[in-house]
């Protein structure tokens, strides 16, 4: 896939607030989330603006003063779009977009976005379609007036491009339509996952761009897609995969993120029921991300959501090739002393070996320690299996795996 142009990225600015609830080191981060998010729809950031406030402005999200920063920066460099952290009411999206003049996409905007442009299935775009009428519907007042403006971008792709669904009645129609052939379509999933038989199911869960479809190619030997941007993988794929003479189904899912649109998690239902009717779960973890512990509970927070989070899940710390430790300073007493790259062994007497029951440490890009992952994933496995077909256990004995 070659890269875009740097003519061809839009120019955008983030805006994001320093609550109560959030401080700078974390505002910070989500911006660095949000940067990479808007990387990924295709737009070029050239500024970021914070501000400190007890609440978001319920007018305006961000104050007068701050406002009139951002407009004449916008003014000054031709910027396009401004993105802001958090989700915007209609309210405060019409009154922003008076004031700067300039497209207005929030985090919640910019991510089904990044999803219309993922969605390669029929399945895929009708789920992402639902969600952005459904983030649309109360937004019309405001927003089909916009349109008539400026079309095209980020944030403006799959029911914005049309002048039809100017109407309420006739967007609500559309959900309904989207509704019912999406039921349609879960019928006919559900009707083919019951036709797999009963072959143990894994399921590959995670933060987006953690890896988990390098890691479905490597076990399944087969070409999923893969790049180092947010939500490459939209529609669940699942193959067959034998390990030693065991034989069970993998599925890659669709990767999980903060402040996940509702609207996402209700059109994606059937896509996540991979994740519910799994028998395990391999939690992959993007140990080189400095805010993996976030993300771990982001994912768990979701598959709570959808029923899953007491199922047996396997924690999968990915990309211990690119962990780099704080640098160690033999003079500071008080700094643990770390190498450039742990070893396994090392990684195992790490506090999240500890803390997560059982746990594996990899690198699926440079396929490190995957003969462990393989007989961990083996022995899980073959215990589900043993308990569903306790009578033939003798095709299964363990001696095989190698």
């Amino acid at each position: 896939m070659l890269e875009k142009q740097e003519s061809q990225y839009e120019k955008v600015i983030l805006i994001g607030l320093i609550t109560k609830d959030q401080d700078e080191a974390k505002s910070a981060e989500y911006l660095d989330e949000l940067a990479f998010l808007a990387f990924t729809a295709g737009g070029e950031v050239l500024r970021r603006f914070t501000q400190k406030l007890e609440v978001p402005n319920p007018k305006t999200f961000i104050g007068t003063g701050k406002m009139e920063e951002v407009k004449a920066y916008i003014d000054d460099h031709d910027i396009s779009t401004a993105i802001f952290d958090d989700e915007l009411s209609p309210a405060q999206q019409k009154n922003i977009e008076k004031i700067l003049q300039v497209k207005i996409i929030d985090r919640t905007n910019l991510i089904l976005d990044i999803f219309a442009q993922r969605a390669s299935t029929s399945y895929a775009r009708t789920q992402v379609e639902l969600a952005q009428y459904e983030y649309l519907l109360p937004r019309l007042a405001g927003m089909w007036t916009h349109l008539e403006r400026q079309r095209g971008g980020i944030g403006m792709r799959g029911p914005g491009e049309t002048e039809i669904e100017t109407d309420r009645r006739i967007v609500r129609d559309r959900i309904a339509l989207l509704k019912k052939k999406i039921k349609s379509i879960d019928r006919q999933m559900w009707v083919q996952r019951s036709n797999r038989g009963a072959l143990v199911r894994v399921a590959l869960v995670g933060y987006t761009n953690v890896g988990k479809s390098t890691l479905m190619n490597v076990i399944s030997k087969s070409e999923v897609f893969a790049e180092n941007k947010l939500f490459a993988t939209l529609d669940t794929t699942v193959r067959k995969v034998v390990i030693g003479n065991l034989p069970f189904l993998l599925s890659d899912t669709v990767g999980f993120i903060r402040k996940l649109p509702t609207q996402l998690v209700e059109s994606f239902k059937s896509t996540l029921d991979e994740v519910r009717e799994a028998d395990l779960l391999l939690h992959v973890v993007d140990i080189a991300h400095p805010s993996f512990e976030d993300h771990v509970n982001s994912v768990n927070q979701i598959l709570d959501e959808i029923g899953s989070k007491d199922k047996p899940t396997l924690m999968v710390f990915n990309k211990i090739d690119a962990y780099r430790p704080e640098p160690w300073d033999p003079e500071d007493l008080t700094m643990q002393k770390t190498s450039q790259h742990y070893s396994i062994e090392e990684w195992k007497n790490t506090w999240m070996a500890r803390t997560n029951g059982d746990a594996l440490f990899i690198s699926a890009l440079e396929k490190d320690n995957l003969a462990e992952f393989r007989k961990i994933v083996y022995d899980k496995v073959r215990e589900i299996h043993i308990t569903r077909f306790p009578y033939n256990n003798f095709l299964y004995p363990e001696e095989f795996y190698e």
